[in-house]
């Protein structure tokens, strides 16, 4: 990003992507040094600990798990607004609204940033793919491997009787 649209940007980048990794990682799900990290507000990912099953396409899919872990977030922080009285949801949504259309390209960065550290989660626990998809891909091959040793056993019988 900072190649592109400057050293702000970058910067912004890094910042999302250590975030990313460090406190909203796929891992929340489970009892990870990430949901440690939170400390005291740890709780707030009891309900995604509860609803997300580990390594599903909740909290391992692409762009889809991000979307669950900043939508938790979400919710807590509009509780938050309705239980502080100083808070308007209307004056915050607003200002929220501005400050995203003001700054287009920093929402890209951050977004995109976000999702290249749940994407080197993946690759780093070695299978990319949520377990769901891992296992329709395994079948799917499983399948192709026994169509193959029928086809081959078929050509070795019929190589035999050509060769009788």
């Amino acid at each position: 990003m900072g190649l592109i649209w400057g050293w702000t940007d970058g910067i912004t980048a890094a910042i999302a992507f250590l975030f990313g990794g460090l406190w909203l990682s796929p891992d929340l799900d489970t009892r990870s040094k990430a949901l440690h990290r939170w400390g005291r507000l740890g709780f707030i990912w009891w309900p995604y600990r509860r609803l997300i099953r580990h390594r599903s396409i909740w909290s391992h899919g692409p762009l889809i798990g991000t979307t669950v872990r900043l939508v938790n977030l979400l919710g807590w922080l509009i509780l938050v607004i309705f239980l502080v009285p100083s808070l308007n949801l209307t004056v915050v949504t607003e200002s929220a609204q501005q400050w995203m259309n003001n700054h287009p390209r920093q929402i890209i960065t951050i977004a995109l940033a976000l999702e290249s550290s749940t994407w080197l989660h993946l690759v780093l626990d070695g299978d990319p793919w949520p377990v769901e998809w891992s296992h329709r891909r395994n079948r799917s091959s499983n399948k192709l491997c026994t169509r193959d040793k029928r086809v081959q056993r078929h050509s070795i019988s019929s190589s035999r009787s050509t060769n009788s």
